[in-house]
């Protein structure tokens, strides 16, 4: 179903969504198979030299993942996407298909541990050197490019600082010095609060497992190409030259501008293995159909408990995009629909040791390391999701003992006020 012209609340219902012809049913089926039964020989090879479209192995494409990709694609305005098994996965396989050993890449100092931990230490090994900018400032960025750079990393909002780098302004760096543009697009729900395409990115990545799922039942990543970016410069000669694993193949030519994700999938999902299971696929599908609902209600709700917790004694500071006091706010009214995200942090006031006793104490907030589940989560960063960090890398990432990071869920906002407020009497 052509699905262009409608607005995001109907395309995240209906891109992908093909009536099955002989049932007439109204679900996208689940396809729980391996492999596929070629024609014959000929048509088997065609497949492997990727000269006809269709199934080969489920590490590479399954139907039910084939329509979920085309809904994310959808919801961007992407010339395609690529469904992987994490929001790691999607990180590694878009690095990997555009860097290689003696290559660097220039990334934001506000990132995710496990984000940080990867590009910094794990890439290392693998001889792509990891530059970081000493803030999300675009001016930033630029002099640590050379012409062995080959992308500019950032997160659309930081994790867990929800520092909003200007993207508008990193694209025209990126452009400028002829580099795509990743951005990690996790907070911006799909697109639906944050679109990055639209400020200059030319790749996307989001981890799946979160408000595109919605409901922490399953992990899951994507890749979404811009389409936007030329890469006949030179820089690129496994996208635009002969490939190896392809007897010459070149993916430039032949796929256009949906090259970038064709490599992803017909390089890093062959080599790399990182496929999403089917049944996955299906309950990312799910997910979708519901997100634009579940995130103004979870929006809604952080800007209440946000002015809560603004008003309690016991906390320090409380950094919320939505508040004129977060040094990100203007960048969040400019890229994020409704100037804010489901997401903000906390610091309490007191030590590590009462800030452990708080999140302890909640009985309604889950303490996990989870964001974007329908649950609500409050998370300690420093002894989670960043606790391999430096204390130096921690510093430059906002992190400090007292920090929490509180992820809204579908709860009645009321009812996690009156937790939090419960929990507080357990803080001296």
């Amino acid at each position: 179903m052509e699905t262009r012209n409608y607005r995001f609340e109907t395309r995240q219902i209906h891109a992908g969504l093909n009536p099955d012809e002989p049932t007439g049913s109204r679900g996208i089926a689940i396809w729980p198979t391996a492999a596929y039964r070629f024609r014959s020989c000929d048509h088997a090879a065609r497949l492997f030299d990727l000269s006809e479209a269709g199934n080969i192995y489920t590490r590479l494409q399954n139907p039910t993942t084939a329509a979920f990709e085309e809904r994310i694609a959808a919801l961007y305005g992407a010339v395609g996407a690529l469904a992987v098994s994490s929001g790691m996965s999607a990180i590694l396989v878009t690095t990997l298909s555009l860097a290689a050993a003696g290559d660097n890449i220039v990334v934001s100092p506000y990132l995710y541990g496990g984000t940080h931990n990867l590009l910094r230490t794990t890439l290392r090994r693998l001889g792509i050197d990891c530059r970081m900018a000493a803030s999300e400032q675009a001016a930033d960025f630029e002099p640590l490019i050379d012409d062995r750079t080959r992308m500019i990393y950032a997160e659309s909002m930081g994790n867990p600082t929800c520092t909003v780098p200007d993207l508008e302004a990193l694209g025209e760096v990126a452009r400028r010095r002829d580099v795509p543009l990743v951005v990690d697009n996790t907070f911006g729900a799909a697109g639906y609060l944050c679109n990055p395409f639209e400020w200059g990115a030319n790749i996307v990545v989001d981890s799946a497992t979160k408000w595109i799922n919605g409901h922490g039942t399953t992990l899951g990543g994507v890749i979404v190409d811009g389409g936007n970016y030329d890469w006949s410069n030179g820089k690129f000669p496994q996208i635009d030259g002969p490939s190896e694993g392809y007897h010459g193949l070149n993916l430039y030519e032949t796929f256009g501008n949906a090259a970038f994700v064709v490599k992803c999938r017909v390089d890093g999902l062959r080599d790399l293995g990182c496929a999403p299971s089917p049944f996955d696929s299906y309950l990312m599908l799910i997910g979708l159909e519901t997100l634009s609902l579940r995130v103004r209600h979870e929006v809604e709700s952080a800007r209440k408990l946000a002015e809560y917790c603004r008003r309690h004694p016991k906390v320090r500071n409380v950094s919320y995009v939505g508040f004129d006091t977060h040094p990100s706010h203007d960048n969040a009214r400019k890229y994020y629909r409704f100037g804010a995200s489901a997401i903000f942090t906390i610091e309490l006031e007191g030590t590590l040791e009462s800030t452990v006793r708080f999140v302890e104490s909640l009985h309604l907030a889950a303490n996990m390391t989870m964001i974007g589940d329908s649950i609500t989560v409050v998370t300690h960063p420093a002894s989670t999701t960043h606790k391999q960090l430096s204390d130096e890398d921690l510093a430059a990432a906002g992190v400090t003992p007292t920090m929490l990071r509180i992820s809204l869920g579908l709860e009645n906002v009321d009812d996690l006020i009156d937790d939090f407020e419960q929990a507080f009497t357990h803080v001296e």
